[in-house]
């Protein structure tokens, strides 16, 4: 049986944690056997029964090792999965049981979908992508490799969203409408213009800030 480590301690790495944890295919195809975080200290006032077992920084894969990535910023988990995987670190996707998941809908390497999440069809998700829980994307969105969507975010229709987005909490993309690489769209945001490659913007509609 595979042992299965957590690419990040913080936040989103303890839901992963939770989310893998309960998953059908632990305990019968690996165990969660710990955290990778270059925070010595990230899992210091929590009760878990696994540990960090190393930082990235000098960590070395072994064969009977499986990697995700509970990374949220784009930027971060690129850099930090892209050193794992130089080591030959074997990365899995995790997908939650209660997660719909219509026709069509092609999900790439590495991609966590969590509690809740609803792909109608016709999708593609690029790799190491990540969805948080309640997001939904509608028919024929495409999600770019390494982007993360927050929770309760609402991606309809035919939308892009590029390599390294981020989606805050509840932001809504009107359809037809892109969000371009790297960009960042704030909290509670409602896009109705398409949003640049490395822009941020804010707001209902949203606008760009700095």
């Amino acid at each position: 049986m595979k042992k299965l480590i957590i690419v990040g301690a913080g936040g989103f790495g303890r839901e992963v944690y939770a989310w893998a944890t309960a998953h059908p295919d632990c305990g019968t195809q690996w165990e969660v056997h710990g955290f990778l975080d270059d925070n010595d200290a990230a899992l210091d006032g929590f009760n878990y029964p696994v540990g960090i077992v190393g930082q990235v920084g000098d960590y070395s894969p072994q064969s009977d090792e499986l990697f995700i990535c509970a990374i949220g910023a784009p930027s971060i988990k690129r850099v930090v999965c892209e050193k794992l995987i130089g080591r030959s670190a074997e990365f899995m996707g995790l997908v939650h049981p209660s997660a719909t998941i219509g026709p069509n809908v092609n999900i790439g390497r590495g991609v966590v979908i969590c509690p809740q999440v609803v792909l109608t069809a016709d999708i593609t998700i690029g790799n190491f992508a990540a969805i948080n829980c309640h997001s939904s994307a509608g028919h024929d969105v495409m999600i770019g490799d390494w982007a993360t969507l927050s929770g309760h975010c609402d991606v309809t229709g035919y939308v892009e969203v590029g390599e390294g987005a981020f989606l805050g909490s509840g932001a809504r993309i009107l359809p037809g409408k892109s969000v371009g690489a790297g960009a960042l769209v704030g909290a509670g945001s409602v896009v109705i213009r398409s949003v640049a490659a490395g822009q941020k913007v804010f707001g209902n509609p949203a606008r760009k800030f700095d």
